[in-house]
């Protein structure tokens, strides 16, 4: 018989989504349910029924899995952490065996992937968070994250993965916005002011940018908001706005404006001091990416007279790293202002053999024989090292890398195992393999794993 929304179904729950949906089958059908645990018996309603699953809900818990805990999250109805009821433990083995799977799938059986390295910290690693802002029925500001697979804004302003001093700043704010009646963006019609506050630290330095999202030009009592802030919160170095009036989900728009302080904070990764301006690509668990990086640097394994070309560098953080290893590091970032904080990385921390160039990775082939011309030598990588976005890197300059370039080693980190592997199977079919993929726990509680491997020629 046919699953229909509103049935009250028995269900076995088999496994665990990285989103934190429970898997439970019935008469052959793929159920998904919303805050199981492997190995809970449930009573389940129906909610939602498509072509080749159905999503339910917990009616009734009759049996509770061995593995079940109490929340590792203190906020109540937020959504955003898959592993919230499960232990760190349970939630280290099976994102090492999620990246094992996905490589099997992906015909890459010879990859050995090694045990997961755990982030130092469970909670508060977070130097980074957006929190979208919206209007509850009542007319209370909601602000927190999105709910899974929606734009429905939960309430996480206590989010215990974040520092506590954003909590603390967030309810600030929300006096402030609730002061001054200011406006919250609505996306179908397009109007309100606020959208999303975003805050970064720097875990040695201790410093904190805050920026106001908005769509608009000016924010109501500003003046007021950073005398409330400074007063209250030390710490914090730059408040600013940034102008967003764009129908997207993409969170920032390209203008900034300082309303006080400093644009960017100064933090330490890996030895190395750095500018980080807001829209900069930083790594987000600070300890965790001091291990990442020293993995990174024993792949890559630089030596005096080799080459580094650091490849979605952002601020230039893995390539400065190794630049006291080898002869030179090339970065390149499609961000300017990262590429400037790049540069100047380079120059505050005295690097000498250190080159930044603005443009899209993709363009690779472009931006070097630009510098080519400039120097008038050929540019010759030993070593490429890539970070991309999740959504992996181009074929395009995968095969540049490959075919034109020929780096001795190729070392891949990154945030989405699926788009590694689909990366690996093409440079494999040019001439490149990796034996061993370590993934590396960047985002406890969540269900993101970051990854590296060493790619070389057959």
């Amino acid at each position: 018989m046919a699953i229909k929304k509103n049935d009250l179904l028995t269900l076995d729950i088999e496994d665990i989504t990285n989103l934190g949906f429970g898997v439970a089958r019935h008469e052959g059908q793929v159920i998904f349910v919303s805050g199981a645990v492997p190995g809970d018996k449930i009573e389940g309603k129906v909610i939602k029924v498509a072509a080749s699953f159905a999503v339910a809900r917990i009616d009734k818990l009759l049996s509770e899995s061995p593995l079940r805990i109490s929340d590792r999250c203190c906020v109540t109805g937020c959504t955003s952490c898959a592993y919230k009821r499960i232990s760190y433990a349970e939630e280290r083995l099976r994102k090492e065996e999620a990246v094992r799977q996905i490589f099997k799938k992906s015909g890459l059986d010879e990859v050995k992937i090694s045990p997961l390295f755990p982030s130092p910290i469970e909670h508060h690693y977070r130097n980074k968070a957006q929190y979208p802002i919206a209007l509850d029925k009542n007319g209370n500001y909601v602000i927190g994250f999105y709910a899974p697979k929606s734009h429905r804004v939960t309430e996480a302003a206590s989010c215990p993965l974040a520092p506590q001093a954003f909590s603390d700043i967030l309810e600030l704010l929300r006096d402030f916005f609730k002061k001054h009646s200011i406006s919250v963006y609505d996306e179908e019609s397009g109007r309100g002011l606020l959208r999303h506050v975003y805050l970064r630290r720097g875990q040695v330095s201790g410093e904190i940018l805050l920026t106001l999202v908005i769509n608009g030009a000016a924010l109501p009592c500003s003046e007021e908001l950073v005398a409330l802030v400074r007063g209250a919160f030390p710490e914090v170095v730059g408040i600013l706005l940034n102008v967003n009036r764009e129908s997207t989900n993409v969170i920032l728009g390209d203008k900034y404006i300082t309303l006080w302080g400093k644009d960017y904070i100064t933090d330490t990764l890996a030895g190395v001091k750095l500018k980080i301006t807001a829209p900069s690509f930083y790594q987000v668990n600070h300890d965790c990416a001091e291990e990442l990086y020293a993995m990174a640097r024993r792949l890559a394994a630089p030596k005096e007279g080799d080459t580094v070309l650091d490849l979605y560098c952002g601020a230039g953080s893995i390539g400065l790293s190794m630049a006291h290893l080898c002869r030179e590091v090339i970065g390149i970032e499609i961000v300017d202002s990262a590429v400037k904080c790049a540069k100047e990385n380079a120059e505050n921390n005295g690097i000498k053999n250190a080159s930044f160039y603005t443009g899209d990775a993709k363009d690779t082939e472009k931006l070097l024989d630009n510098a080519e011309r400039e120097r008038g030598a050929k540019i010759c990588p030993d070593i490429v090292i890539l970070d991309p976005p999740r959504g992996g890197c181009d074929s395009v300059l995968l095969r540049h890398i490959a075919c034109t370039l020929v780096p001795g080693k190729i070392v891949y980190i990154s945030c989405n195992p699926q788009t590694l592997a689909r990366d690996m199977v093409v440079l494999r079919e040019l001439g490149y393999v990796g034996d061993e993929v370590t993934p590396v726990d960047m985002f406890p509680g969540t269900g993101h794993v970051e990854s590296v491997v060493c790619l070389t020629r057959k």
